[in-house]
């Protein structure tokens, strides 16, 4: 199928290992675009042998990259972002093909995902280490960081873009080099990414790119090679905790930033139309595949009759549709897969005796499609309320008063994200200290940039991407005593 794309050459179908584009006697898989069913590209397909190619390059890339001043390094991350700024519209129009989302919610992940090379090429600049008082006259105190070594990095499907760049960026700009490995159905927004990257000049070798359909085998190559000191992986808790369990026998730093069950919490002094609009634009985003947005609405029980009235009322206007069409709020999901698990978990609540406002059933749009869908009479025991959804449906359940909020929000074993509506400050501060979240938005969904620090507690992930704190996960810390001053 044609993109329309300005430059043709953005859109590869090779691996890309020690500066080469590389082919590989494997079978090729196919790249499918959500909307149509239609095979976007064909695209090479790593196994073993190539994962240790990839780890081999970056090992031998390492000391050269290190030796390199922060300074030159955000040189070139520099060019790469404005790279990735320049060819905004084509790699919006190849995410949009390959993950479906709505094309202008493409083109803001690009510029989201840019932000991330723009802001650790300063940062980088910024790793700076301490002097200690000493506790001897002839010893003087040191501590320096350093760039951990060679860093795996496997990112998921429903950002293909900016889940890279959030690990590329500062693993780089520390001085690491980077093995990376996209979604299968999401290969060619990386591969768009490494064409420009290699433009912007990153040395052959510090940055290599696997592509493959078998993600158990690059996963344990990944874990279970000792050349590489750090795994980073965004996706499913469970699959994270796989990883984190390969990993201990290597002993790896790593970074997880795995699922999310977040609670949209809304008082009865809220602004009502400011907490509907919230809740439509997180949970509607990207079809609901976005482990941030709104799983479970909280509602105080005197305004819940009001709030669903107007939060149905906009759900049911929502156009779905290609998303490159004009206008669209909705997109399909990445398969039919992902359809299937939406549809059980609307018809389980359902049965158990949830009301459905609004959609509740497939799009006759295409196969990948599900209406924007709203759930009334949701009460706490059911099992919607602690599965990460990720599709676009809102189960909407009542509370009674702020200490049954704080319970219900905390009721899940996930802590990624969490958004609250109050008009009273003290509110706003006894519950955000109360939740159990990394992140809390008060009176606003719209919470990541580069300038935050993004991650969860409990089984929503480990460590922190994005903000002065992003870069610390690339680096070890070293103290150095120097005696006989």
């Amino acid at each position: 199928m044609s993109l329309n794309l300005s430059d043709n050459s953005l859109l590869n179908d090779k691996l890309y290992i020690n500066g080469e584009w590389q082919n590989t006697s494997l079978t090729p898989f196919n790249v499918l675009n959500p909307a149509t069913g239609d095979v976007i590209a064909t695209v090479a397909n790593a196994g073993e042998e190539h994962a240790k190619q990839a780890i081999a390059a970056a090992t031998d890339a390492l000391p050269a990259w290190q030796h390199k001043t922060a300074k030159e390094r955000s040189s070139i991350l520099r060019k790469w972002f404005e790279l990735i700024m320049e060819n905004q519209e084509d790699l919006a129009r190849i995410m949009t093909a390959e993950q479906g989302k709505p094309l202008e919610e493409a083109r803001g992940e690009i510029a989201y995902g840019a932000s991330f090379i723009e802001w650790f090429a300063e940062e980088g600049k910024r790793v700076y280490g301490d002097i200690t008082p000493t506790n001897s006259p002839s010893h003087r105190l040191v501590t320096i960081k350093q760039a951990v070594g060679v860093v795996a990095a496997i990112t998921p499907w429903n950002f293909p873009s900016a889940m890279l760049t959030r690990k590329a960026g500062p693993a780089l700009a520390a001085g690491c080099t980077f093995v990376m490995k996209p979604a299968s159905e999401t290969p060619l927004s990386a591969i768009a990414l490494a064409v420009l990257a290699e433009r912007a000049g990153i040395p052959k070798g510090v940055l290599n790119l696997i592509i493959s359909d078998d993600s158990k085998t690059i996963g344990d190559v990944f874990t279970s090679d000792t050349r590489v000191k750090k795994i980073t992986f965004t996706g499913s808790t469970a699959i994270g905790k796989t990883l984190l369990k390969q990993s201990a026998d290597t002993v790896k730093k790593a970074s997880m930033e795995l699922g999310g069950n977040a609670p949209l919490v809304v008082f009865a002094d809220a602004d009502l139309d400011s907490a509907v609009e919230g809740a439509v634009a997180s949970r509607y985003r990207n079809a609901g595949q976005t482990c941030i947005c709104v799983n479970r609405m909280l509602v105080q029980d005197e305004i819940y009759d009001e709030f669903t009235k107007k939060l149905t009322e906009k759900v049911a206007s929502m156009k779905v549709d290609n998303g490159f069409a004009d206008n669209v709020d909705i997109g399909p999901l990445i398969n039919i897969d992902a359809v299937l698990k939406v549809e059980k978990l609307v018809n389980e609540a359902v049965e158990e005796g949830a009301q459905v406002l609004a959609g509740g059933e497939r799009s006759n749009q295409g196969e990948c499609y599900f209406q924007p869908t709203v759930l009334g009479n949701v009460t706490k025991n059911m099992n919607i309320l602690s599965e990460e959804i990720f599709g676009p449906v809102s189960p909407v359940v009542k509370f009674s008063t702020e200490e049954e909020a704080i319970e219900m929000a905390n009721d899940t074993n996930y802590g990624l994200a969490a958004y609250i509506y109050t008009q009273n400050l003290g509110r706003a501060w006894r519950v955000s200290e109360a939740i159990e979240y990394g992140m809390v938005g008060v009176n606003e969904v719209s919470i990541t940039s580069e300038l935050i620090p993004f991650g969860g507690v409990k089984e929503s992930g480990l460590g922190r991407e994005g903000s002065k704190y992003g870069i610390d996960e690339y680096v070890d810390i070293k103290y150095i005593c120097m005696g006989g001053v």
